[in-house]
């Protein structure tokens, strides 16, 4: 099988490439390079000679040709980041992806893995979401999310097969780290500073997943028969794994010797969701979700020592989402439609 991976320089890109080649998987990948900046650590993944340096929404239905799989990650991969300009948050993530998927159909791509996210729940009371529970996004990120689904899911016929994989909030280590995410954040917090203080109350819930995790569910959706995950949606994630803000924390903290928890009040984020993940489990048995909260926060707490991790270093613009598009914007390296600019002086850029 050939996969054609976008986004395969990103936080989870740079994980899944390595595993899909060990499953015996062909990929070419795509990246426009927002964060090539950022390189936490090597694991032994090198650049592939089939590597498109481009943008999404210049993709055509010939860079496509000969791909029996696309896995589609390249995206504004969160909500603040979506927040920064909800116009061209629409633009990239959900028109431009379901491009994408149309393009991919006319290429005679057979199977399409769209990785969604659980934050399309929203806000809900103390039951469990399932993929049969009412939406209710409350960010642009999330707005887009139900839109791809909604429309990718159009176009599925016996020739075209996608597939939504709702993502718990992702942690664990990655060569392309990001220290926007909940847990990798308080992490790095504990590690450089001794000291974890929440801005909320912490009473939120979140789903959680390792991003390795995400990664085997990606490789168990591309090799089941067509009809298991022909236009199916999958919350990826283990029931058990739903925690509180402040559980996370304290997590955390536990792992950190001599890291003080200080909680908060109510900050106004209304985002608060559990989540069910039985679905995936009972349709593919061979799927389970290897790692705990626990063994990602002591998983961080490792990679830390071993690289002797500094805060200059966790405060790095690219292990940042937003503060890395930031950049590039006040650096006029991208325009305000979040295109590189080439550069006069030969400081090339994608394209």
């Amino acid at each position: 099988m050939k996969v054609f991976l976008t986004g395969i320089d990103g936080y989870i890109g740079s994980v899944l490439a390595p595993i899909l080649i060990e499953n015996g998987l062909e990929v070419v990948g795509l990246d426009t390079g927002f964060y090539r900046d950022g390189w936490l650590y090597n694991n032994g993944y090198m650049q592939f000679p089939a590597i498109y340096n481009k943008d999404i929404r210049n993709i055509t239905a010939k860079d496509l040709q000969g791909v029996d799989a696309v896995v589609h990650l390249a995206e504004l991969s969160n909500d603040p980041l979506g927040q920064l300009n909800p116009k061209i948050t629409f633009k990239i993530n959900h028109l431009a992806s379901v491009a994408l998927a149309r393009r991919a159909k006319q290429a005679g791509v057979k199977r399409f893995v769209y990785t969604s996210s659980c934050s399309v729940y929203g806000l809900g009371d103390d039951s469990y979401r399932t993929e049969e529970s009412e939406t209710n996004p409350l960010t642009a990120y999330s707005k887009c999310k139900v839109l791809v689904e909604n429309d990718v899911g159009k176009l599925a016929d016996e020739n075209f097969s996608p597939v939504f994989l709702r993502n718990a909030t992702a942690y664990g280590a990655s060569p392309r780290m990001r220290f926007d995410l909940v847990l990798n954040n308080l992490s790095g917090l504990a590690w450089t500073t001794k000291k974890i203080q929440l801005i909320s109350d912490g009473s939120p819930w979140r789903p959680l997943v390792h991003v390795r995790d995400i990664c085997q569910a990606i490789v168990t959706v591309l090799n089941s028969p067509q009809p298991k995950v022909h236009n199916q949606i999958f919350n990826v994630g283990d029931t058990n794994e739903n925690f509180t803000v402040r559980e996370i924390a304290q997590t955390v903290s536990d792992t950190n010797p001599g890291c003080e928890l200080i909680v908060g009040e109510s900050d106004g984020d209304n985002r608060s969701y559990r989540v069910s993940f039985d679905k995936i489990h009972e349709t593919f048995p061979e799927f389970q979700c290897k790692y705990k909260v626990s063994d990602g926060a002591a998983e961080l707490h490792n990679v830390f020592e071993r690289l002797i991790m500094t805060e200059n270093i966790f405060q790095f613009r690219p292990f940042t989402r937003i503060k890395q598009l930031k950049y590039l914007l006040n650096s006029k390296q991208i325009d305000n439609d979040l295109f590189w600019v080439k550069q006069a002086d030969g400081l090339s850029t994608g394209n």
